[in-house]
């Protein structure tokens, strides 16, 4: 057999593993309960007991329904804020995390995700997964909050199990604000970028995004501080600003194929540190060492920083390098 042919039949395979690695099949025999089954009224006998819980404490029982998985009996409550509780052995809250929340569901102006909420041992009630958003409620000043609450005392045990989903990382995060700033700029021609601070977050997302899109594995993280100084929401037109962002993500992307190189020559010399990216990244910011405050201007547009980045990268000195230095930015980034 050819070389070629042995090469394309591996090819073959491999993309066949690709395929069923990615692949979702539905279920042939489909199960849980018709929807005639789900709906339970708030005077049947398995809530009857929490719905008068729900009474005592203050809130009011909305609707009954049984878990289409299991058929398991939930209520859907409105409750008082002082009436539930977190798990005595949930993780310990974050306060800026929670401030942080509840400014997103502020500019949001809903606040529309429920608590699970379970009966507790002597009847309190108690949430096992939204400690963070029942203290961003109390931020918010909230007097009532939505909850699904369910009998099952176990469950507050079992909510991990139910945890599976994997935070946003940047990527992630990156992904779907460009993603998210295209539709929009198909239905309105008029929008401007400035219009979604809210939705997008953060200006380098939409610019990190790009690259994604093209490059998946790209190390958005080592440029996202650079990003952050430079990085601006504009006043463009949103269709008028994508194009601009693709400019500058082109940039990026020649930035980061010289950085390759002096990585590259770097691990040659014997460097075998994995903040080599970052090290190099630091060292070619023209804005390393510039402070700059909340909302201020940034300290120069992103173009002639991108300029000046590039001239770095290329006139990057190998032998300057020390590995005191790379030690340095891999701990402030493990930090």
């Amino acid at each position: 057999m050819t070389p070629a042919k042995v090469k394309g039949k591996r090819g073959a395979r491999a993309a066949r593993r690709g395929r069923s690695s990615t692949a979702l099949t539905p279920r042939a025999v489909k199960r849980g309960l018709a929807a005639a089954e789900i709906v339970i009224g708030l005077d049947a006998p398995e809530v009857l007991a929490l719905v008068e819980r729900v009474r005592q404490v203050g809130g009011a029982a909305i609707g009954a329904y049984r878990e289409p998985l299991s058929g398991k009996p939930l209520l859907l409550a409105a409750l008082p804020i002082s009436a539930v509780q977190p798990t005595p052995f949930q993780r310990d809250l974050s306060p800026t995390h929670t401030r942080r929340l509840a400014g997103k569901i502020e500019e949001a102006g809903a606040f529309l995700d429920p608590l699970i909420v379970v009966r507790g041992p002597d009847q309190e009630l108690w949430t096992p997964n939204g400690r963070h958003r029942l203290a961003a409620a109390k931020v918010l000043g909230l007097r009532q909050i939505m909850a699904i609450v369910s009998p099952d005392e176990e469950l507050a045990f079992r909510i991990l199990a139910l945890n599976t989903e994997k935070p946003h990382n940047l990527k992630d995060r990156s992904l779907e604000v460009i993603r998210m700033a295209r539709s929009l700029a198909s239905r309105s021609g008029t929008a401007k970028e400035s219009d979604f601070v809210a939705e997008f977050e953060l200006p380098e997302l939409l610019t990190l995004g790009i690259i994604y899109e093209k490059h998946g594995r790209f190390a958005g993280g080592a440029y996202s501080p650079f990003l952050r100084k430079v990085e601006r929401f504009s006043g463009r037109r949103l269709a008028t600003s994508i194009r601009e962002r693709e400019g500058f993500a082109a940039r990026i992307e020649a930035i980061d194929a010289d950085v390759r190189r002096i990585i590259a020559g770097l691990q040659a010399r014997g460097f075998r540190s994995p903040y080599l990216r970052n090290y190099v990244v630091a060292r070619i910011n023209p804005v390393r060492y510039v402070r700059v405050k909340k909302d201020a201007d940034a300290p120069m547009p992103l173009a002639a920083a991108l300029t000046r980045m590039a001239a770095a990268a290329r006139k990057f000195d190998l032998d300057s390098v020390k590995s005191a230095d790379v030690a340095l930015v891999a701990s402030a980034v493990a930090d």
